[in-house]
């Protein structure tokens, strides 16, 4: 039985989408012909996703938001805990689904465990959706017979990194918004107010102060070459962005990143902190530790982070240490690496791994909301120094008058 996403209309000319399974498209028309409807198109949802060649390297099925991701985990270790089949359980998920997408997808993945698929290789249809990471997690518990158990801890990891996520944007919005505001009065002051009130001076022939006249030429030069300015700035980041799909340049940026002075710490943390949380979740699950690095090594983002783990992955795998070989790619903090070993010599790693992760992510956090409450009062101070700036550049040529006069 597979499953089949339909296009049809019903007896009042309204066309409806939806998925059925059966064994052939014919069935899924002879379906919504006994429902009245017309048929309109009825595809595999399996074949839709295939694509070969060229167009393959861009198309690997559709992607799925990390709370679906950790939704449908999360349903599916429930289901299998209460004793359901895993097809079964696949079936109760679609329906429980509002998203065609989702729905489509776990129907497609459930025909694939009907013809004798394991669960972890029916999810290599959506390598988008389900990353090496689950995949090879799930095989584990596949393997070790507590598919439930490992889903569970995936539902979390998941749910984690979203929560994550989602503070780090809350947490830097506030800035952004303050820095784009910033922005928007000082330019409004350069463009509006400055010149109109200056130019009352200029018309009587008022020698400016070197201040005054600074301020004005930075009005003007946003006035005539703001659009231009907007160019080449917007041109800039468009030429970076398209250099960064250079490997070697790429590889120099991320090099920089790591010796940048007030960045170079938070890059080690996020990166470090995300490779030990990945590794934890696929050892605690039964993924043997070679391969859970190699898998992990993946998720890091920096180049020159991912190369010294990777190295290390290959020194574990010739019979080194866990701890050493992390010792020697320079990245790791003193206090992981502590823990790591201690983990080792003590034939706990899979729990040190755990308690590791959980305190890097916690200094993470410190971290991050540190540098936002310390980025509030800087720009705030910056801004209201510019302004005063502004502001004196106005009122000394009113000075100078006043002066005059008397």
């Amino acid at each position: 039985m597979a499953a089949f996403e339909y296009q049809a209309l019903d007896d009042k000319g309204k066309q409806h989408k939806g998925v059925l399974e059966a064994d052939s498209a014919r069935q899924i028309r002879q379906q919504l012909r006994d429902k009245g409807w017309m048929p309109l198109s009825v595809d595999a949802t399996s074949g839709k996703q295939k694509k070969t060649g060229f167009l393959a390297q861009f198309s690997q099925g559709p992607s799925l938001k990390t709370a679906d991701l950790a939704l449908i985990t999360r349903q599916l270790a429930t289901l299998i805990a209460a004793g359901l089949p895993i097809d079964e359980a696949l079936k109760a998920v679609s329906e429980q689904s509002e998203k065609q997408v989702v729905k489509s997808m776990v129907l497609s993945i459930r025909s694939k465990v009907l013809e004798g698929h394991t669960l972890a290789d029916a999810l290599k249809e959506f390598p988008r959706a389900f990353p090496h990471l689950y995949r090879a997690t799930v095989s584990a518990g596949e393997h070790a017979g507590h598919l439930d158990g490992v889903l569970n801890k995936l539902a979390d990891y998941t749910e984690s990194q979203q929560a994550a996520h989602t503070k780090i944007k809350l947490a830097a919005m506030y800035p952004i918004i303050l820095g784009i505001v910033a922005i928007g009065i000082v330019v409004g002051l350069l463009t509006y107010v400055v010149p109109d009130i200056v130019e009352v001076f200029v018309r009587n022939g008022q020698e400016l102060p070197g201040l005054t006249q600074l301020m004005l030429d930075i009005s003007h030069i946003i006035t005539d070459y703001g659009l231009f300015i907007g160019i080449a700035i917007a041109l800039s980041w468009a030429s970076f962005i398209y250099a960064l799909s250079n490997p070697k340049f790429k590889y120099r940026y991320h090099q920089f990143l790591l010796t940048a002075p007030g960045i170079k710490s938070f890059t080690k943390s996020a990166n470090t902190a995300r490779y030990v949380s990945t590794l934890a979740i696929l050892t605690s699950s039964g993924v043997p530790l070679v391969e859970a690095m190699r898998i992990a090594s993946q998720v890091v983002e920096n180049l020159p982070i991912q190369a010294g783990v990777k190295e290390a992955t290959t020194k574990v795998s010739e019979g080194g240490s866990l701890s050493k070989a992390l010792t020697a790619t320079g990245f790791f903090s003193p206090m992981m690496l502590h823990m790591i070993a201690s983990g080792e010599s003590s034939g706990e790693l899979d729990d040190m791994l755990t308690r590791t992760s959980a305190q890097q992510q916690a200094s993470l956090e410190a971290t991050i909301e540190a540098l936002v409450k310390m980025f509030e009062p800087l720009m705030l101070l910056t801004m209201g120094a510019i302004v005063a700036t502004i502001v004196t550049a106005i009122m000394l040529p009113i000075l100078e008058l006043q002066n005059m006069v008397q």
